[in-house]
């Protein structure tokens, strides 16, 4: 299993890469997903009636047809063997109703059964810490919630089912045989046991190639993503080879691993279909010698090579199913990897009555799992409502770690972060992040229109505070995008500017109206007009909520009442910009480090 947490914060040191996913015990695997079944299951139960029925009557007929060789046919009765056909035709049309009513059955099952596991899975992973998504690439996560659920859902919409039907009809049949003309009966008995034989070992291999062709295509299916959300950058840097190469050497590891399992199926499935064949052609032959020296009858012959037929595809098929149950054991341990993993980051029962947005850090410290120096250290800051603090720093020094705390993307290590009071542990989740909104220096935009883009963390905005989030960040471009809000501006955003997608990423953030807004440098991609218009609005909007913004760029101190200074992951000093610049030399060689300093300075 993956461990819970892991760094993403792009200043913090390099991590290790998660340790290698070892594989659980598969059959326990599918077993506990049984429960998604439930809602399933007199519908479940009701699909082996048809089941069974056309089992029954597929292995009627021969003998029916065995009654009219050896009966009508064999006396010259010809006007018998009228009715005895129409039986037959009857339980043929009878045999094709059933096969259609266990399909109908079936269908709703196991797709009610994907869509639901698919859902769960989904909903998991919004569960889920950031340190999870930092170390599980994202292709192998989809191929979670498509392939390897698609695989459960063969199985169990169709393997399961057979499995049983083979089996019972296998059985049945071969007990049938026995009964019929037992020395031939014995043949077929004998051949069974280099199948089950060779079935054994050929599953244990089967397995662990099925687990290692469902990783890489994972392993693949991310470089196409990421491909796909940086295809920018890598036209920018005319990487487009050496990226084609990357994908090349992933496909062709696919080709070969994928060509090793077809090789081991193949040889399988060849043994499969050798085996019946021989068995048939040595029945027919000793069967025919049988007949000559009347110890068999010529219906009893027919009906036993016909029901033998009936074996030959469901002991092929028996190989399918085989193949088709072991990549959905891979495919359940692979799912319930992510679904066992628990969320390292549970909300609380506490609720605010009336939140004004004072927020604390008392003592509050944090570290990267496995991080032998912690990021932050004894932190202790004080915002109180309706002021905002500029938090600035050297690169890597913790500055968005430090905001990460509060809406609690990370979980402090040590001490605590409050908001009135209330350790923010012991709020729902939901409330938390109600009253914390976050604007991102790396701003995330969805393949959907501006508008669902903007009313993301609120979908009861009316235009009128659309609008208004609209002027605070300076974002009325998008009235001049071909469709207005109703635009959809692409996966990532790629189709807007840097800047662009930072204003919009505000404007989502001052619409829901938070009592604390973090802004993490998330002007750094306007221009220098711009960024004044903003920071003028800001301003209006920082009077009626608590502020935390990341600097990164000297002018946005100017937007901020006090500064906090972090050195070596702590706050070191907390002041107004002009005591720091006088009194604070490692705050002032900071600043002086940035090319827009000069006015600032004063």
């Amino acid at each position: 299993m993956p461990p819970d947490t892991a760094s993403t914060d792009p200043e913090s040191p390099d991590r290790e890469p998660p340790s290698p996913r070892q594989p659980r015990q598969w059959p326990n695997s599918l077993w506990r997903l049984k429960s998604y079944l439930r809602p399933y299951a007199l519908r479940m139960a009701l699909i082996w009636i048809p089941a069974f029925g056309a089992v029954g009557i597929a292995i009627v007929i021969p003998l029916i047809g065995r009654e009219i060789i050896d009966g009508p046919v064999a006396r010259g009765d010809h006007g018998a063997v009228l009715p005895l056909a129409l039986l037959a035709l009857a339980l043929g049309a009878a045999e094709a109703l059933l096969v259609f009513l266990r399909r109908w059955l079936l269908a709703d099952a196991v797709l009610g059964l994907e869509t639901r596991i698919r859902d769960d899975l989904y909903e998991h992973l919004q569960r889920l810490p950031m340190g999870f998504h930092a170390s599980w690439q994202s292709g192998q996560l989809l191929s979670r919630a498509t392939t390897d659920l698609s695989a459960i859902r063969r199985f169990l919409g169709f393997g399961l089912l057979f499995l049983v039907l083979i089996t019972v009809q296998i059985v049945t049949v071969t007990g049938l045989l026995l009964h019929m003309y037992w020395p031939l009966g014995l043949l077929v008995v004998a051949s069974a046991v280099p199948i089950v034989v060779t079935s054994f070992r050929f599953e244990r291999r089967y397995i662990a190639i099925s687990r290692k062709v469902q990783d890489e295509q994972g392993d693949l299916a991310t470089v196409v993503e990421e491909s796909a959300a940086g295809i920018r950058t890598i036209k920018a840097f005319g990487r487009a080879r050496h990226v084609s190469g990357v994908f090349g050497e992933g496909a062709r590891r696919v080709y070969r691993t994928s060509m090793e399992k077809v090789r081991l199926s193949g040889r399988f499935f060849t043994f499969l279909e050798v085996v019946p064949n021989v068995t048939l052609a040595l029945v027919l032959l000793l069967g025919a010698l049988a007949v000559g020296a009347g110890t068999l009858t010529l219906g009893t012959l027919v009906a036993f090579t016909t029901l033998m037929l009936q074996l030959v595809w469901p002991i092929s098929a028996l190989g399918h199913i085989l193949t088709l149950a072991q990549e959905a054991m891979t495919a359940a341990d692979r799912v319930l990897e992510v679904l066992d993993t628990e969320p390292g980051i549970v909300g609380g029962t506490r609720v605010i009555e009336r939140p004004r947005g004072h927020l604390r850090f008392e003592g509050a410290g944090f570290a990267f799992p496995g991080s032998a120096e912690p990021v932050l250290r004894d932190v202790w800051l004080e915002v109180r409502p309706g002021e905002t603090v500029a938090v600035v720093g050297a690169t890597g020094s913790g500055k968005t770690t430090l905001t990460a705390l509060v809406p609690r993307l990370y979980d402090v290590s040590a001490g605590r972060v409050t908001i009135d009071g209330v350790d923010v542990r012991d709020l729902p989740l939901p409330v938390l992040r109600s009253l914390v909104a976050t604007a991102f220096e790396e701003p995330t935009l969805f393949s959907m229109s501006v508008r669902e883009n903007l009313t993301l963390g609120r979908h009861d905005a009316t235009e009128e505070e659309i609008e208004a989030a609209l002027r605070v960040a300076q974002a009325g471009f998008v009235h001049r995008l071909p469709w207005g809000l109703e635009t959809r501006i692409g996966e990532q955003g790629l189709s807007l500017s840097g800047g662009q997608r930072q204003r919009l990423a505000l404007a989502r953030a001052v619409l829901t109206r938070p009592r604390i807004l973090v802004l993490d440098d998330t002007l750094s991609a306007l221009d220098v007009e711009t960024e004044a218009l903003v920071e003028e609005a800001l301003r209006h909007v920082l009077r009626d909520a608590t502020g935390i913004v990341v600097a990164h760029r000297a002018s946005t101190v100017l937007l901020a009442d006090r500064v906090a200074l972090l050195l070596d992951g702590t706050v070191a000093h907390v002041g107004r910009h002009e005591e720091l610049m006088a009194d604070v030399p490692e705050y002032r060689a900071l600043l002086s480090a940035d090319p827009d300093t000069e006015g600032v300075m004063r």
